[in-house]
């Protein structure tokens, strides 16, 4: 006669659902739920685009549809036609200046630099991108602008006169459209140079080296290895840059002595507004139809800086083979 034993059933001997199986589920989760916000947060961004440009076309309508008779600035592309050329041409002054020195410091941060003052560097860096433009203001019109007239612009008008970009006469307070180019240049500089020497240090060490192993100087290097394949973040740094410039009232308002005119001229007393500046200036005393007209240059403004982003990111997508294989 056979007994059989019994083993007593324990929480122990219960089957348990194996480890992996339960970080492989948490990692499902946390990867939806990531998912999720990303995919929210994009969405919101589109939205919040949406809604401000529905706003300006809304609000700019009236001013587009009315008669010229009714508008208190005039007929409106005849009035956004100074603003619109002087947001352009100072935008493209600034970047002239501060984009070929911003390279230049984050070249000489990220390769040249001895690491303490590297990182010094990189300190003051940022420290001057979070400057109030404010602050840049009360700058340009209390230190440089009577600076830059005496004796720099009087020295271009005297001796590259037969330029017409210095032929005219010297402002008497050297608050020009250089002078306000020359903030804006100082302004973007931090920005262009954080992001463009975070660029440069992400360079694959293995594309220096072998630079380097086939007997190339180090500037070549720099040339063959770091600007090919920093281009496209130069771009986009520039283009970050570029925005502030197209986009920035406060420092333009005090600095620039306005007129609406269309002038290439960098020294006259007489320079072309920004849109920003001018909409600052003269939307306290807007009502009606003129608070429409300036919401009207504000779409302008808005359609320049689609437009410019547009062609940015068509050119980065042209050099996409740089984008960082290690």
């Amino acid at each position: 006669m056979s007994h059989s034993s019994e083993v007593p059933v324990t929480e122990e001997s219960q089957p348990k659902r194996p480890t992996s199986q339960l970080v492989a589920s948490r990692k499902r989760v946390g990867e939806a739920v990531f998912k999720g916000l990303s995919t929210g947060s994009g969405v919101f961004i589109l939205v919040i685009l949406a809604a401000v440009a529905t706003f300006l076309v809304v609000q700019s309508i009236p001013a587009l549809t009315a008669k010229v008779e009714d508008l208190p600035y005039g007929q409106f592309w005849k009035y956004v036609a100074p603003f619109a050329f002087g947001t352009v041409w100072s935008a493209f002054l600034a970047m002239l200046m501060a984009v070929p020195v911003a390279i230049g410091i984050a070249l000489f941060i990220s390769h040249y630099a001895p690491r303490r003052l590297a990182t010094s560097l990189g300190y003051i860096i940022d420290l001057l991108a979070a400057v109030p433009s404010v602050v840049y203001g009360l700058w340009g019109i209390n230190v440089l602008a009577p600076k830059v007239r005496d004796p720099l612009y009087l020295w271009l008008n005297e001796n590259l006169g037969f330029i017409p970009l210095f032929s005219s006469p010297v402002s008497g307070t050297g608050r020009t459209i250089l002078t306000a180019s020359i903030v804006l240049a100082v302004m973007i500089l931090p920005i262009i140079t954080a992001l463009t020497r975070e660029v440069f240090l992400q360079t694959p060490r293995l594309h220096e080296e072998a630079s380097l192993a086939l007997g190339a100087t180090k500037w070549e290097m720099i040339r063959q290895a770091v600007l090919p394949f920093g281009m496209p973040g130069i771009i986009s740094a520039s283009m970050l840059g570029l925005g502030r410039a197209l986009g920035e009232t406060m420092a333009v308002a005090m600095v620039l002595s306005p007129a609406a005119v269309i002038s290439f001229a960098l020294l006259t007393p007489q320079n072309p507004n920004t849109i920003a500046s001018n909409i600052a200036l003269a939307f306290p005393e807007a009502y009606g139809l003129g608070t429409n007209q300036l919401v009207a240059t504000g779409l302008v403004l808005f359609i320049i800086t689609l437009i410019v982003n547009m062609i940015a990111r068509w050119i980065i997508a042209r050099r996409a083979e740089f984008s960082g294989a290690n």
